[in-house]
Order: structure tokens, then C-alpha cells, then sequence
């Protein structure tokens, strides 16, 4: 039986990175990551707290394969901090695809968080870049608004959604993936993995549908 979960009015929707290169005909399209915009916007009129994340990565980025002569999309190497993934050029200031999803309410946010701007570093998690050591701030933002529960959905389910669910539990919130509300890309399973992980790290796994109540009526 389904899990149902009463909304609280310190909740917070954490939206993952709905931006046009993760969407279909973007640079680094995610199957399907349009399907997001809906449930997103819908999930944003029960929340009194809403926060937005934005992937901004400089030209030249270390995770561009370009940055890389000699190198494809989806190698893999080393750098200081750890084994990279390289991509495609994607969510570069100033372009097309780095903007939020047109369909997209951004009415209700309270914030937005750009990650991965320091050209020497990724960023998958809201919370913290890939060294895992410098900061986006978010925790403690989140924290002086009194909020202990976070409610995750956007894109990629096995990256940016997975390493934000997983951070967000090490900083102690109690942290819930709507999973209708992500999309993956399942870079040689990658998706199944991401599930496993965060299962075990406690991240709890609810549809649209299990969530009761409305937390901007809580008070």
C-alpha cells in the first residue's frame, strides 16, 4: 500500500533543474523530462515553499566533453575531485537552453539556485558541488525558514534529483522524491542504481497522488 503523507505548511518543493537543455530537443535531453513541467506546476500550488535549481555552467566548463580535446560525450575521467562524466555543452548563461521550461510556474518560487558555475567543478546537488566540501547555501537557508521536510521532483532522477536527495539527507532533512515528477537518464543503469541508493540513505519515494492535505492552507 502506498504511502500518503499530510502536507505541512514548513514543507518545501525542491524543483531540480527544469531547464530546456534537459528537455526534449535540448543539448542533453532527458526521455520524456517535459512531462515534469505538469505534475511540477500542480505540486507548486500546494507548498507554501517552493525552491528552483538552474545548472549554469560557463563555456569551457571541466564537464564538457569540448573542454576535452580528443574526448566524446558520456567518457569518463578523472579530475581533482573525483571520476566526471563529460557532457555535451549544455545550460550555458545567456543561451536558450540554460532558461527554465516555458511551461513552467516559477510564480511561486522563493528562490533559485544556480549550481555548477565554478568552471573547475560540477554540480550535481543543490546543496553542494561535486568536491562535496563548497557549498550552495541552500541547507541553511532552508533551515533558518524552519523547514525539516523536503519534496524533490525534476531532472535527471539518476543524477541532479539523486545527489540533491542524498545531500539533503546528510544534512538531516527528511526528504521525499515524487517519483511522477522526475524523469531519468539511465546512463548504464544509472536509474535503478539511483533508486537503490537513495532507498537506502532513507530518501522516501511517494507518487502525486499520496500526498494529502495542502500545505499553503496549514498554519
Amino acid at each position: 500500500m502506498a504511502e500518503r503523507v499530510e502536507l505541512q505548511a514548513s514543507d518545501t518543493l525542491l524543483a531540480i533543474d527544469v531547464q530546456n537543455d534537459f528537455c526534449p530537443g535540448g543539448a542533453l535531453a532527458v526521455p520524456r523530462g517535459d512531462e515534469v513541467v505538469p505534475v511540477m506546476n500542480r505540486l507548486a500550488r500546494r507548498f507554501r515553499h517552493v525552491a528552483l535549481t538552474q545548472d549554469w555552467h560557463p563555456r569551457g566548463h571541466v564537464s564538457f566533453a569540448s573542454s576535452h580535446p580528443g574526448r566524446a560525450p558520456y567518457e569518463r575521467i578523472q579530475v581533482a575531485y573525483g571520476e566526471q562524466v563529460l557532457w555535451p555543452d549544455h545550460c550555458v548563461p545567456g543561451t536558450p537552453g540554460a532558461e527554465l521550461h516555458p511551461g513552467l510556474d516559477t510564480l511561486a518560487a522563493d528562490l533559485i539556485v544556480r549550481k555548477g558555475n565554478d568552471p573547475r567543478i560540477d554540480s550535481y546537488s543543490a546543496f553542494y558541488e561535486n568536491d562535496h566540501r563548497t557549498s550552495t547555501g541552500l541547507a541553511g537557508y532552508l533551515r533558518e525558514r524552519g523547514g525539516r521536510r523536503l519534496f524533490l521532483a525534476g531532472l535527471a532522477t539518476d543524477f541532479c534529483v539523486q545527489y540533491s536527495a542524498l545531500d539533503a539527507r546528510r544534512e538531516g532533512f527528511d526528504v521525499f522524491v515524487v517519483e511522477d515528477g522526475v524523469r531519468g537518464i539511465d546512463l548504464d543503469g544509472s536509474l535503478a542504481a539511483a533508486w537503490t541508493r537513495m532507498a537506502a540513505a532513507g530518501v522516501r519515494r511517494v507518487r502525486e497522488r499520496d500526498l494529502e492535505g495542502h500545505g499553503k492552507e496549514s498554519r
